[in-house]
This record gives structure tokens, sequence and C-alpha cells, in this order.
């Protein structure tokens, strides 16, 4: 499936292509045909129809409360068994916060990665290396990811996460954009919008790439069934079917 770019003024734009769109019992958009003898068939256009339809997200519209978006200083990334969870984290202030979360199916993380990729290598060919700040006390022992979510607030309206299956990608001198974009008949819309700096748009491919390689892994050699003899599941510290989040920590600057 072909990649789509668009290019503007100093930045770029890179987008994941969606894919295509079937719907199902479309009888009540159109009125059926009239059979020349409705008598002799009277279940004739009775039951589902469906009908493909090549859609297209570069014109998704951009609700209002989502147009001037997020700003996010790191993202920690979770994998479940169907899907992908970003966390964008805001910790320049107390209290640290998910200031957005996101979730995608394996397919668009996975293409995700590689759009993400190319938008980073058109940036480094225009102006040059992404250099990654020098962390204090960066060989100190890594924090939990127990210990951040009990220090992050995740209000009510983050909580549930938004869905994407598409993502477009920009960039300027000093900052890159995601707008994360679900494909959904009649028209496409922004579901998120996220900025950060150049130098985490580094770390976040580094995640990305890690976690989905966990999850590669994971699906190669998949974890042995349950003991039928076990009288309840143990959860640990965490919910069923999701990996505790690797990567670095912290994963902000």
């Amino acid at each position: 499936m072909a990649m789509l770019s668009l290019f503007a003024g100093t930045g770029s734009a890179t987008t994941v292509p969606c894919p295509r769109i079937s719907l199902e019992d479309l009888s009540s958009m159109s009125d059926p045909p009239t059979p020349d003898n409705p008598s002799d068939e009277p279940f004739a256009n009775e039951g589902p129809q469906s009908q493909e339809i090549r859609h297209s997200h570069i014109g998704a519209l951009v609700p209002a409360h989502l147009a001037r978006g997020v700003f996010t200083t790191g993202a920690v990334v979770l994998q479940g068994q169907h899907e992908f969870i970003v966390d964008f984290l805001l910790r320049m202030q107390q209290p640290q916060q998910v200031v957005a979360r996101v979730v995608m199916p394996p397919a668009v993380v996975n293409q995700f990665i590689q759009a993400l990729q190319e938008n980073i290598n058109r940036y480094e060919d225009r102006f040059g290396p992404i250099h990654m700040p020098a962390i204090p006390n960066q060989n100190q022992q890594r924090q939990s990811a127990q210990d951040l979510y009990e220090s992050l607030k995740i209000s009510d309206d983050v909580q549930s996460g938004t869905y994407a299956n598409a993502v477009m990608i920009g960039h300027s001198p000093t900052e890159f954009s995601f707008d994360f974009i679900t494909t959904f008949f009649p028209r496409s819309s922004v579901s998120q919008r996220v900025f950060m700096a150049s130098a985490n748009a580094r770390r976040l491919l580094d995640s990305m790439i890690h976690s989905f390689q966990q999850f590669q892994h994971r699906l190669r050699n998949p974890p042995p069934p349950p003991d039928n003899d076990t009288d309840s599941p143990d959860y640990g510290a965490g919910p069923p079917d999701f990996n505790t989040p690797g990567g670095d920590w912290p994963p902000g600057l």
C-alpha cells in the first residue's frame, strides 16, 4: 500500500494509509429497486447488502475542542492482546499527568512506526541530526511502571482513551505533530492532536519499535495455557492481558 506524503511551508507531513471500508446493510441509505412483479419475489430485496468504498482521510474533520492540541514531554507505550495504548505525558509541573491516551490496533502501529521513521529521516535530511539531550543521573535505577502511574494524574475524560486507525505526522524545525484519525464513513475525523519536541519524537520511535518487537515475540511464543486447577487468576500489580510497559524511564525529559 502506497504511503502518501504532503509538504507545506517549512515542515512536512506523512500519513498512515487507511484501509478500504465495507458498509453493511445500506438499505436505509437508498430505496431498493422495485421488482417487475413483487408478488413473485417477496424477499428479493430483503437481507443485508454490502458495498466497498474507497475513503480518504486527507480532509479529516478537526473538532473545535481538539484544534489546539496538547503538548507532551514523553510517552509510555502499553500493549495488550489486541491493541496498543500510547499514553502521552506532561511532566513539567505537578501533578504530572497523562494529557492524551490513544488506542491503535497492531496493524496501524506497524504503519505508524514506518511513517514516523520516514518523517524523522526527512527532518534530519533538512534540519540535521536530532541530538538527544543528556539526562542527569541516567544510570540511576529505573522507575517502575507502577510507581510512575501512581504519580500520574489521569482525568476521567482521558481514562478510556481515543481510538485511531490512521495517523498524520508533520514537523517543523523544533516540533513534531501527530493527528490521530478515525476513518469512519462518511467522513474521517481527528480524534486526538499531539505536539512534542523533536528529540522526543526520536524517543517515541524507539519506544514504539521496542514495544512492537515485544508484541511480535509474544505472537511467536505464546504463553502456556493457564492451569485449570487454579481457583482464581493472579493478576499481580496490573490488569490482565496487558504487558508492563517497557522502554526508558522516565519517558519524559
